[in-house]
């Protein structure tokens, strides 16, 4: 069941946007060390680690779980970037340019979800339909 998560499309979006999220938080203000910068580095590195953890999970529920845990810290970037864009840290530019990169994220992972499900509900994983 194991997969090699490497070979997957979106773990290699994941370590993207981390690397373009870095770039952006080290133009954030230093007085948003503890706060922004953090919240957005944690997120984005949760994608990225909790695609490789589901891979190891010898159920496809186990490895659901933590693909919706990456999908959720995508959710929590989309956010923080719009506060970015509130707080006057990005002007309408970089803002659509930071969103446009979660958002493609996010599709890819709504589709490698809805993926999962649909082989679930075909192979008769029933005592699954709680996820």
């Amino acid at each position: 069941m194991e997969q090699n998560y490497k070979k997957l499309r979106v773990w290699h979006y994941s370590r993207e946007l981390i690397l373009e999220l870095y770039q952006l938080t080290s133009k954030l203000p230093d007085t948003e060390s503890n706060n922004l910068i953090s919240q957005i580095r944690r997120a984005a590195i949760s994608c990225c680690i909790n695609i490789a953890e589901g891979s190891s999970r010898n159920t496809i529920r186990g490895n659901l779980q933590f693909l919706r845990y990456s999908y959720g810290s995508a959710k929590e970037l989309e956010c923080l970037i719009i506060i970015c864009k509130d707080l006057g840290y990005l002007n309408n530019e970089e803002y659509l340019y930071y969103s446009d990169k979660v958002d493609r994220f996010l599709r890819s992972m709504f589709k490698l979800i809805g993926s999962k499900d649909f082989k679930k509900n075909h192979y008769g994983f029933s005592s699954l339909d709680k996820i």
